[in-house]
């Protein structure tokens, strides 16, 4: 079995990136909170989460999150397909933000990862 990564990814719209920001933690987005863990994706679950749930928003904003930070507030659990994604089940500090900002796609298609500076 391959390792799990170290760092995975948040979608916020505009004032939900501006309240983590501001308050220095998120909460969760209605759907989160609705089922009681913040969603993250991986890298490579990226792109199709974007696509299935966000398709047709502007104005949205990716955020890498350091998995380590939030220690075992992280559980890898089956979603869509059978695929592993990890759930957060405790605010999301922006301490554990290692690098955000508006999403932006490549030439093919997919969603660029955000980097730190």
């Amino acid at each position: 079995m391959s390792e799990l990564p170290l760092v995975a990814y948040k979608v916020l719209t505009v004032p939900e990136m501006a309240r983590l920001e501001a308050d220095g933690v998120f909460a969760g987005a209605p759907i989160d909170l609705a089922d009681g863990y913040i969603h993250l994706s991986t890298a490579a679950q990226l792109t199709e989460t974007v696509d299935k749930h966000f398709a047709g928003q502007d104005d949205l904003h990716v955020v890498a999150v350091d998995l380590a930070v939030l220690g075992t507030a992280v559980k890898w659990e089956p979603s869509r397909g059978g695929q592993l994604f990890p759930h957060v089940y405790a605010p999301l500090p922006l301490s554990a933000a290692i690098a955000y900002g508006p999403l932006e796609r490549s030439a093919d298609g997919a969603v660029a990862l955000p980097v730190a500076g």
